[in-house]
Order: C-alpha cells, then sequence, then structure tokens
C-alpha cells in the first residue's frame, strides 16, 4: 500500500549513539522520509553532530531518560503518523511501511514484534527469557497478548497519542505505552521486525535493575486496568501469610505443653480478614471498571458519526 510519507514523523530518542545515527539517519532519507527528528539525551559523543549532518532535525530532552525523551518528543511533533524506534542500529528502516502501512488502515498503533525473527546473539537466552516472563505477566495482568511489550519499534497515530497519558520517565515506558494503549481500547497490530545484533555502544539496560522496574510497572499499572488483578494478587499474599502463621501456631499448640501465642492467633486473624477485604475490594473495583467501559461505550455510540473529509 502506498501512502503520503510526508505526513509521517520518524522519531529516534538516542544516548551516545554516535556509531549507528548517521547510518540510520540517511537509510530513512533514503527510502524517502523527509521528517526525521532525534530528541537526543544530553550525548557525550558526537551522536548530535553526525544526526545533523545526515539530515535530521536534533532536539535536547530537558529532562533525563528515555521516556522523557518520548514524551517530550511527542508534545513538538506535527505530522499525523509517528515512526519510533532506537537509534542502536538494532532495527531496521526496510521494516518501516511495514510498521506504517497499519495506520492507513485504521489501527491506532503497531508494535514490532522483535523475538520472532531476532537475528541470533541479538538476545542473550537470560533477557530472551525475561522477555517472555514480562510478556506472560502482561497478558495476565491486562488482558491482552501484545507479544513484545517491550519493543522499541512502534507505530501511533497522532490521535492515539494524544490519548495516552504518560508519565514513566525511563525504560519503563514502552510498558506504560502499552498500558496506555490497552486502556483505551486503541486497535493494536503487531507484526513481525528484523532485530539485529546492537553494532553500537553497549546496552544500557540493566537485565535485573531495570526488569524489576518493569514488573513493578505492570502491577502498579493494573489498578486502572484490571484492579481485580492489582488488589487480588495484595488479599492473596496477605490471606497465604495469614495463613502460613496461622499453622505455625497450630502446630505451636498441638506439641507437648500446649504453647500459646495469643499475639500470633491475633495477628492470624487480623490478616486472613484484611487479605479477605482487599480481595472483596478488588472485585468491586473491577464491577465499578465494567460498569465506567460501559458508560464510557454508551457515550460514544450517542455521539454523531463525522462528517466525510
Amino acid at each position: 500500500m502506498k501512502f503520503n510519507k510526508d505526513e509521517v514523523c520518524i522519531l529516534i530518542p538516542t544516548l551516545n549513539e554516535g556509531p549507528t545515527i548517521g547510518g540510520m539517519v540517511k537509510e530513512f532519507k533514503a527510502l524517502g522520509y523527509n521528517h526525521i527528528l532525534v530528541m537526543d539525551g544530553r550525548s557525550t559523543d558526537n551522536t548530535v553532530k553526525v544526526a545533523r549532518e545526515a539530515g535530521a532535525n536534533v532536539r535536547t530532552q530537558s529532562g533525563k531518560g528515555k521516556g522523557n525523551a518520548i514524551i517530550e518528543a511527542f508534545e513538538v511533533i506535527e505530522q499525523p503518523y509517528i515512526l519510533m524506534l532506537d537509534g542502536d542500529g538494532t532495527y531496521s528502516a526496510r521494516d518501516a511501511e511495514k510498521m506504517l502501512t497499519p495506520l492507513f488502515l485504521g489501527f491506532d498503533q503497531v508494535i514490532g514484534d522483535r523475538l520472532i525473527n531476532a537475528e541470533e546473539g541479538a538476545f542473550s537466552r537470560m533477557n530472551l527469557f525475561g522477555n517472555h516472563m514480562l510478556n506472560m505477566l502482561f497478558k495476565i495482568a491486562h488482558s491482552r497478548d501484545l507479544h513484545d511489550i517491550l519493543s522499541g519499534y512502534r507505530a501511533f497515530t497522532k490521535l492515539a497519542i494524544h490519548q495516552m497519558h504518560l508519565k514513566e520517565k525511563g525504560f519503563e515506558i514502552e510498558t506504560e505505552i502499552s498500558v496506555e494503549a490497552v486502556r483505551n481500547g486503541h486497535r493494536i497490530m503487531v507484526v513481525p521486525v528484523k532485530y539485529s545484533r546492537r553494532p553500537g555502544t553497549a546496552t544500557k539496560l540493566s537485565p535485573f535493575h531495570d526488569g524489576m522496574k518493569i514488573v513493578s510497572t505492570i502491577y502498579r499499572l493494573a489498578r486502572v486496568n484490571n484492579p481485580m488483578f492489582y488488589f487480588g494478587m495484595m488479599g492473596l499474599f496477605t490471606t497465604l501469610l495469614g495463613l502460613l502463621t496461622g499453622l505455625y501456631v497450630l502446630l505451636e499448640w498441638l506439641q507437648p505443653g500446649h504453647i500459646e501465642h495469643i499475639p500470633l492467633t491475633i495477628l492470624t486473624v487480623l490478616l486472613i480478614v484484611v487479605g479477605i477485604e482487599i480481595f472483596m475490594f478488588g472485585i468491586i473495583s473491577d464491577m465499578l471498571l465494567v460498569f465506567h467501559r460501559e458508560i464510557v461505550r454508551e457515550i460514544q455510540l450517542l455521539q454523531p458519526p463525522k462528517p466525510p473529509k
């Protein structure tokens, strides 16, 4: 499908990507994409110079972190369609048309799935396993399988971006974008893309530290998307803790001498009661969320159709 490439902005957040950014910008230019925005996070190498010489519009972000770079970029982009990818050379510009075409067919967002066509050595075993586990957790927490929630290769309509309320400052931004897309009921298409070994600088992602932050983000954002999961997990944990302390009290009481633990017994009852109450609060919150979504859907149906352009 042919589309107007002048309606597309190529967004590339960077931080010390001097070895790869020039080639990426030139490749997109050669494919006919003239609006290329490089949002730089105060690189200390020649990233800014190389990007400008290659023909990109370069801006320096005011805040720190990838999340801030993307949020600030979304505020200044004027084109109705946005293609976003990392500046480390792991994604291919030749997948751009495949990523953008669904937007012109009515989809709100497109996610490039790296996990299908990843080049050998692009992922370590630990990273690949971690990605699959995070995707599974997201599917459970948000009731939607997006295949690769951490993909940095994404395409959006500007309208879809305006509907999202993004706040995450770091690498959790892709997770928040996925959550917001599900929350707003966006039409999302997942397409397989090529993912190569990083040819430039070393990765800035810490597998354990950033992985735990992503897990925390998936769980924390579930309270507005799936309160049954959010409060249910807290209630289940609290109840299980109460049952374990109760089991300890019971075993101690069955021992010769009948050792009694009155404080622990009281704590056991409190934990079980509080756990059940939290679980019930999750059920009520889930019912309210369903009711809210139904009202929003009814309001949308009552709105008059937009006149044809």
